[in-house]
C-alpha cells in the first residue's frame, strides 16, 4: 500500500512498526494497550525502513542511518536505542585483524551496523574491503568471507568458533570516539497522523524499563540466554534515551557517513512539535 493510498481512508488505523529484538521488547511494554487503536507490526529493521519509505507504517523504529537516508522524516524524542560502550547484539566476528580483513559479510537484516561497519574499517583502519550479503538462513560459520556481521539477537546467541576475533561494534565505537553510539530512532514519516500513538511511545518506554527484570525473564527462555544476562543487557548495557550526548554521537555518525558516501548532507533532525537542529555536514 502506498503513502497516497493510505492517505486517502481517513478511517485507517495508525499502523506501528518495531523489530521482534530482545533490545526493542522494553520499547514496546504494553503498546498494544496503550495505543489500542493502531496497529503493531513486527519486522526486520531493514524491512521496517523499507515499509515506512513506502507508506505502509506511519512510525518505525527503524535503523537510524535509513532517518538520513530518508531526509523528510521526524523523530520522537527522547528515545533510541543507545549504548555508551559494548553492545553485545552487533558483533563484527573475524579470521584476521581489522587491518587484514578483505571480505565482509553483512547480516541482511543490518543497515546502520552495516554502514558502522564500514566507518570503522575504512576511516579508523584505513582498509576497504569488499562487501556480500549473509541471508538470514545461511549459516554464519560457512562464510568464506574474512569477517561477518551479526546483529540483534542472531549475534548474542552466536560463537563462531571458527573466527579467532569477536568485535563489539558497540565498544569499538566509543573506544575510538569516546561518544555514545545510536542504532535506532522512532521515526514519523511525513502527513502521518499519530494522536496519541506517540505519548503511547513514551508510555511504553517508561513501562518498559521498570520491567526489564520480568521481560529478561520471560524473553530469556525462547532466546535460549541466560535471564540474568538478559537482564543486565536491558538494564545496564543499552540506554534508551535520545539527550545531548545520544545527539552528539548521533551527528558525529551521520557526519562519517556522509564522507564515505553512505548517507546525503544537509539533512536535519527534526523532532515532534519541536524546532528542527541542523546538523553541520
Amino acid at each position: 500500500m502506498t503513502a497516497s493510498l493510505r492517505e486517502e481512508d481517513p478511517y485507517r488505523r495508525c499502523a506501528i512498526g518495531a523489530v521482534n529484538y530482545l533490545n526493542t521488547k522494553p520499547l514496546i511494554c504494553d503498546l498494544e494497550h496503550l495505543a489500542p487503536d493502531a496497529d503493531l507490526i513486527l519486522d526486520l529493521p531493514s524491512r521496517l525502513a523499507d515499509r515506512l519509505a513506502a507508506g505502509e507504517l506511519d512510525v518505525a523504529l527503524i535503523p537510524v542511518i535509513e532517518y538520513f537516508r530518508a531526509g523528510d522524516y521526524s523523530i520522537v524524542p527522547g528515545i533510541s536505542i543507545a549504548t555508551r560502550g559494548p553492545v553485545l547484539s552487533v558483533t563484527l566476528f573475524s579470521r584476521v585483524p581489522w587491518n587484514q580483513i578483505k571480505r565482509v559479510a553483512l547480516d541482511v537484516g543490518s543497515r546502520t551496523s552495516a554502514a558502522l561497519t564500514q566507518i570503522l574499517l575504512r576511516k579508523r583502519h584505513g582498509v576497504t574491503p569488499e562487501l556480500v550479503s549473509l541471508p538470514l538462513d545461511r549459516n554464519a560459520e560457512e562464510s568464506d568471507a574474512d569477517a561477518v556481521l551479526l546483529i540483534g539477537d542472531r549475534a548474542m546467541q552466536a560463537c563462531l568458533p571458527g573466527f579467532s576475533y569477536a568485535f563489539d561494534l558497540g565498544q569499538e565505537w566509543f573506544e575510538w570516539t569516546g561518544l555514545p553510539f545510536v542504532y535506532a530512532v522512532w521515526a514519523v514519516r511525513p502527513g502521518a497522523e499519530l494522536g496519541n500513538v506517540a505519548w503511547a511511545l513514551g508510555e511504553a518506554k517508561r513501562r518498559g524499563l521498570a520491567r526489564a527484570g520480568r521481560i529478561a525473564f520471560d524473553e530469556a527462555p525462547k532466546l535460549g540466554l541466560d535471564a540474568g544476562f538478559c537482564r543486565r543487557y536491558l538494564s545496564t548495557i543499552l540506554h534508551f534515551d535520545l539527550g545531548p550526548r545520544e545527539k552528539a554521537g548521533l551527528q558525529h555518525y551521520y557526519a562519517l557517513a556522509c564522507e564515505l558516501g553512505l548517507a546525503p548532507r544537509g539533512v536535519p533532525l527534526r523532532y515532534l512539535e519541536d524546532p528542527v537542529e541542523a546538523l553541520t555536514v
